[in-house]
């Protein structure tokens, strides 16, 4: 079985003059639901605000929870943060850190939302409000475990480096396109920039020759993944120009180097965008059923 975690404020209504696929979340849920009786679906709490805090600004939590983020802000995330983007953005780290509770119990589990990686202290930016996954890694290292954060987002996760910078027992990789958003990169334990245009086979070359070291010598206890699937050709904002196939070929490794390794993993959706919101959540799909079938079939190590 497949452990999902899902929560109805993921689906919240699309604010004015936001170009953010907001029904994405939905048709995952639905798609996923359609494939039967094969997941375990888990509910999660909202992040409670002393770990919000811990990441970001105090003063940015409260302008979000209050729904009053100043307009030069809303402008880099790239929407207006209405109250049920408040609620929905303080309840996928919630989500994110139970997939990560779960994966540490179970293996592998999936949060059907997250990967909000361009989120800053004092600012989100990116369509990101709150960086769910360093605010999971910060408490799950507040719970005694070394936590790696593997970002295959097409572009490079700024906001995780920014935040966790410092703290030796997470470490973040980031496999991205050089060239796209953001303009200004952060730092990574490991950056591996692309350039335009790499496919299939360069790219499995390069995230196996790049990531496997890191592995080794952090030897973590637990793998945030991002899973975004935005490298696709085509895809409308990236650079990249994997397959489907690739994609999924992707996923199977990353699902299979972590069981091998008997890593406990948790993945976030990430990003991916296009014109038919139904193909790009067909794309997550397709990254969860490949992620969760590829563990299953490789227990953990005791």
């Amino acid at each position: 079985m497949i452990h999902l975690v899902h929560h109805p404020d993921y689906v919240a209504p699309a604010p004015a003059r936001s170009q953010y696929q907001w029904n994405k979340n939905g048709l995952v849920r639905d798609l996923l639901r359609a494939e039967g009786p094969v997941f375990v679906w888990h509910e999660p709490e909202p992040m409670p605000r002393a770990w919000l805090e811990a990441v970001h600004d105090p003063d940015y939590v409260e302008e979000v929870l209050r729904a009053a983020v100043p307009p030069e802000k809303e402008r880099r995330i790239g929407f207006p943060v209405t109250p049920e983007v408040a609620r929905r953005s303080q309840v996928v780290p919630g989500g994110t850190y139970l997939a990560a509770r779960l994966a540490l119990e179970h293996g592998f589990a999936a949060n059907t939302a997250g990967g909000s990686h361009h989120a800053l202290a004092n600012t989100g930016a990116g369509f990101c409000v709150f960086n769910d996954l360093a605010i999971a890694a910060v408490r799950l290292v507040e719970e005694g475990y070394r936590v790696l954060i593997v970002d295959c987002d097409v572009h490079q996760g700024d906001g995780t480096a920014a935040l966790t910078a410092g703290r030796p027992e997470i470490a973040t990789y980031s496999i991205h396109a050089e060239k796209n958003f953001p303009a200004r990169k952060a730092r990574s334990t490991l950056d591996v920039p692309l350039p335009d245009g790499v496919g299939d086979a360069e790219y499995l070359e390069t995230l196996e020759r790049t990531l496997l070291p890191l592995l080794r010598g952090f030897a973590p206890d637990l793998v945030l993944y991002q899973a975004g699937v935005d490298p696709l050709a085509g895809d409308r904002l990236g650079r990249l120009s994997l397959s489907y196939r690739g994609l999924v070929a992707r996923d199977r490794w990353i699902a299979g180097v972590m069981t091998s390794r008997g890593t406990p993993f948790a993945s976030a959706l990430g990003g991916g965008y296009g014109e038919d919101a139904l193909e790009v959540s067909r794309r997550h799909v397709a990254s969860v059923l490949a992620l969760g079938s590829m563990a299953a079939k490789e227990p953990l190590q005791g």
